[in-house]
C-alpha cells in the first residue's frame, strides 16, 4: 500500500503456499490441559499446536461433550486463530469465533451489539441500533465496524445476512467433518486490507497479476462495488510495477534498523520477541532553532513516521519509544496529540497507553499478521534450503 506521496505504508509478503492461518477456524484436538497456567493445548493439524486460555470462555464441542460441559484432553472443539504463531511461541486460538465484513463482524462468543470506539455519530448509531436488533440472534453478537456509516442500512443488513450464511455453514460442517479439518479459510491479505482500508482511503488498486486482478475484481463486484472502478491492470514491460513503486527500496527499507528523518535525525527500531523499541535521536540535525524548537521538530517529525513504520513493518504488540527528552508538560501532551492523531489513521486498531515515569511513550497495536521481517526471514530460509 502506497500513499499519495509515493511513500510504501504496508508491506506483506504472503505466498499462497505459506499463508498465514490468522483467522482460520479448525477443528481441533485437545491435547493436554495445564491448570496451573489455565490453558489447553489443542492440534489443528500437520502437528500444529495451539494455546487455548480455559478463561476464554466460549467453546463449542464439534463431538459429544462430557455431560459436565468440562474440556478434557480427546474433545474436538472449533476453534479460531487469534494470533499467528510468533518464533517459539505457539498460536494462539479462541472459541470466540469471528466473521469479518467491511461493515461489521459478527461474534459467536460475543453475543451482544457493539459498535466501533471510532465511531462518533450517536445519531446515526441511534437509528441502526434497533434495525441490528431485529436482526439478531440469541447464538450471535454484531460489532459495527468503522466505515459502516458509508453504507446504506440495507447494504449492512445484506452482509449481515452473508455473514451470517457463513457462520452457519461452518457450524454445520463441523458436525460431520474429521478432526483436523479447516473448516474456514480467512481470505488472502491483499483482500482483507482492500475490505479493512478507511472510507475514502483508496485512492487506485493496481496490480499485474492476473489472478490476483480476477480474485480483487470479484470481491469490489461483490462487496465494494462503489470501488471497481479503482482497480487498473498493469502490463508495461518497460517499467515493472515494482520498479514504478520502488518495492525493492521499500522492503530493505523495513528491514533496516535505521531510518532517517528529513530534518538529519533518525531512529533506530530493535523489534525483540518480547516488545518492540523505538529510539529517537537528533543526528545529523543542523537547524538554527533554539534547542527547544529543535527538541520539537525532530519528536514531531519522528512522530509521523513511527506510524509509517509500524505499519509498514506490521509491528505489534507493545511498542516503547524512546522520544527526546521534554521537559514542559505541555509540549509532552502537545507530541502526544500529535502521536495519537497520526496512529488513528492506522486500520489496525493502535493505542498510545502513557507516558512512563521514565519518560518513555508506550504504544499498543493490535496483531495482525506476522512481522514483515519474519516474513522475510521465513522467504529467505525456504530458499536457502
Amino acid at each position: 500500500m502506497v500513499q499519495s506521496d509515493g511513500d510504501s505504508v504496508s508491506l506483506n509478503l504472503e505466498p499462497e503456499e505459506d499463508r498465514s492461518i490468522l483467522g482460520n477456524i479448525y477443528i481441533g484436538k485437545v491435547k493436554n490441559i495445564v491448570k496451573n497456567i489455565g490453558a489447553a493445548f489443542v492440534e489443528i493439524g500437520d502437528g500444529c499446536m495451539g494455546y487455548l486460555s480455559l478463561a476464554d470462555g466460549y467453546i463449542h464441542h464439534a463431538s459429544a461433550a462430557s455431560p459436565d460441559g468440562k474440556l478434557r484432553a480427546g474433545d474436538e472443539i472449533v476453534v479460531q486463530v487469534d494470533r499467528d504463531a510468533v518464533k517459539t511461541k505457539a498460536p494462539v486460538l479462541t472459541g470466540n469465533l469471528n466473521f469479518t465484513g467491511r461493515y461489521i463482524v459478527l461474534t459467536a462468543g460475543k453475543r451482544q451489539l457493539g459498535f466501533s470506539s471510532k465511531l462518533s455519530d450517536l445519531e446515526w448509531k441511534k437509528r441502526i441500533k434497533p434495525i441490528l436488533e431485529a436482526e439478531k440472534e440469541e447464538d450471535f453478537g454484531i460489532i459495527v465496524r468503522t466505515n459502516a456509516p458509508e453504507a446504506s442500512f440495507d447494504t449492512i443488513l445484506e452482509e449481515l445476512k452473508s455473514l451470517k450464511a457463513i457462520y452457519r455453514r461452518v457450524m454445520e460442517d463441523a458436525v460431520h467433518r474429521t478432526c483436523c479439518s479447516l473448516l474456514y479459510r480467512t481470505p488472502p491479505s491483499y483482500l482483507t486490507d482492500i475490505r479493512d482500508s478507511f472510507h475514502g482511503s483508496l485512492g487506485a488498486i493496481v496490480t499485474d497479476e492476473t489472478d490476483i486482478y480476477e480474485a480483487i475484481q470479484a470481491y469490489l463486484k461483490s462487496f465494494q462495488p462503489g470501488d471497481l472502478q479503482k482497480l487498473t491492470f498493469y502490463d508495461d514491460a518497460l517499467l515493472p510495477l515494482s520498479k514504478l513503486y520502488k518495492v525493492e527500496k521499500s522492503m530493505n527499507e523495513a528491514l533496516g534498523k535505521r531510518v532517517w528523518l528529513k530534518s538529519g535525525g533518525y531512529l533506530v527500531i530493535e523489534p525483540t520477541e518480547a516488545l518492540c523499541v523505538i529510539d529517537v535521536n537528533t543526528g545529523k540535525y543542523s537547524g538554527k532553532k533554539n534547542l527547544h524548537d529543535t527538541i520539537m521538530k525532530i519528536n514531531t517529525e519522528a512522530a509521523v513516521e513511527i506510524a509509517r513504520q509500524l505499519r509498514l513493518r506490521n509491528l505489534s504488540g507493545i511498542i516503547i519509544i524512546d522520544f527526546i527528552d521534554m521537559e514542559a508538560e505541555e509540549d509532552q501532551q502537545e507530541l502526544l496529540s500529535v502521536l495519537s492523531r497520526v496512529l488513528a489513521k492506522d486500520p489496525v486498531k493502535t493505542s498510545v497507553v502513557e507516558i512512563t515515569k521514565l519518560n518513555l511513550v508506550e504504544v499498543t497495536r493490535k496483531k495482525i499478521r506476522r512481522p514483515f521481517h519474519e516474513q522475510a526471514a521465513l522467504i529467505k530460509g525456504k530458499a536457502d534450503t
